[in-house]
């Protein structure tokens, strides 16, 4: 039988623990200066873009964008009204108003060939700088194409040959509409969270047993507190701090996310695809358990946090291994290289929520990359906790690992 005493105890540490790192961490300035730099950063970002564009408009809108040209028609289509209504005036002497050009004293000449459907339209223009010259070659096929519609009775078929046509496309999957890319925004977006939350929390799941350790007070604190009671209070406390900075992290995002999906798809709406939700959320909990798992596995090992940070590089190269191979993972989702990302511990969770998101993870690969990811997480906390219970007062030299795993005390 169990002892209500002991588990009571137990609890009430755990809680402690929880409570404690938990408005430590939130207590702390620089918590909330590196959290809040990030949607900082987006929304002073996408401030710059909306000024800026707005600047290039007005600017583009208060200069005067005509310009006056001579040209020469070999192909008797250009219309003499539309070259006319676009500042253009039929040359004499084609050579003589290519040379005013040259000599700076016209601001463009045009010479449309005899066939331009197979010969270049050759265009000589005063050069502006890099941004203040116009597009001449723009104005050169616009007269063109102005005249040749002009020669079209028929409004039809002159808006079939511009490229005036509109078309409504829809695809259906499973006898349903498909959302398309407005499916794959939300469940996308806990990739984008998920790599925050490594790079903003990587450091805090290193020190989970290292910082007790180089501050010389681990075994005052283990003769209170069982390690395993230690390390997941610390682990659920950090959890929550994850949940605070995502949801900091997520409010500008889903702000702005319908005026980036406006801009990719005019006509498309975020759509709310319950189940890849609800997918993408399990693999994002996974991920996160796996790779603080790992981390504090190696913080045990490690003698200070200096050490310890050192090999936070090699762990950041692996979750960014997936989106080196996004291309494949696109073209080929089924392929030997995808399933190998999809099931290997390290690049499952990006890789699974990646295909996730755009609606090529099968049920059966999903299940068990989900199976990979929490039994992989389960063995890292363990084996961090078993590490930093032997080798809690390795003060001053890393954790071998062999001997601790080798080692029945390690066992106990």
């Amino acid at each position: 039988m169990s002892n209500p005493a002991a588990t009571h105890g137990w609890a009430h540490n755990l809680g402690t623990v929880i409570a404690f790192e938990f408005t430590r961490t939130l207590r702390r300035r620089s918590f909330w200066i590196t959290t809040l730099a990030v949607p900082a950063l987006i929304v002073a970002l996408s401030s710059l873009i909306v000024f800026s564009n707005n600047q290039a408009a007005e600017g583009t809108g208060g200069r005067d964008q005509s310009v006056t040209f001579t040209y020469a028609d070999a192909s008797s289509l250009v219309d003499p009204a539309v070259a006319k209504a676009a500042g253009g005036t039929p040359a004499s002497d084609a050579a003589a108003a290519r040379e005013d050009v040259v000599q700076g004293r016209s601001d463009l000449f045009i010479s449309f060939p005899a066939d331009p459907a197979s010969q270049p339209i050759e265009v000589a223009g005063r050069d502006e700088g890099l941004t203040g010259t116009p597009d001449y070659g723009a104005i050169a096929r616009k007269v063109l194409s102005d005249s040749v519609r002009a020669k079209v009775a028929d409004a039809r078929v002159t808006a079939v040959l511009s490229g005036a046509t509109s078309v409504n496309q829809v695809t259906y999957a499973d006898g349903q509409v498909a959302p398309g890319f407005a499916a794959a925004i939300l469940p996308g977006l806990f990739i984008v969270v998920f790599y925050m939350a490594i790079m903003l929390l990587g450091n805090q799941m290193l020190n989970i047993t290292v910082e007790e350790k180089e501050n010389r007070v681990t075994e005052m604190i283990l003769t209170t507190i069982h390690p395993t009671t230690l390390i997941v209070g610390k682990l659920i406390a950090l959890v929550g701090v994850g949940l605070v900075q995502a949801a900091v992290l997520i409010g500008p995002t889903l702000l702005i996310s319908p005026g980036i999906l406006a801009a990719v798809s005019p006509s498309a709406s975020v759509s709310v695809n319950v189940p890849g939700i609800a997918l993408a959320a399990v693999l994002f909990l996974g991920g996160f358990l796996m790779f603080s798992g790992l981390l504090v596995s190696v913080g045990a090992i490690m003698p200070t946090a200096k050490e310890a940070g050192s090999a936070f590089g090699a762990v950041v190269i692996t979750i960014f291994l997936p989106l080196y191979a996004i291309g494949i993972l696109l073209a080929d989702p089924h392929g030997v290289v995808s399933q190998a990302l999809t099931f290997f511990p390290l690049t499952a969770p990006i890789t699974a929520m990646a295909r996730n998101a755009t609606g090529t993870l099968l049920p059966w690969e999903a299940a068990l990359s989900i199976v990979v990811i929490y039994a992989t997480a389960v063995a890292l906390l363990a084996l961090g906790i078993r590490l930093f219970r032997t080798g809690s007062i390795s003060y001053d030299a890393r954790l071998d690992v062999r001997k601790v795993l080798s080692s029945r005390h390690g066992q106990g």
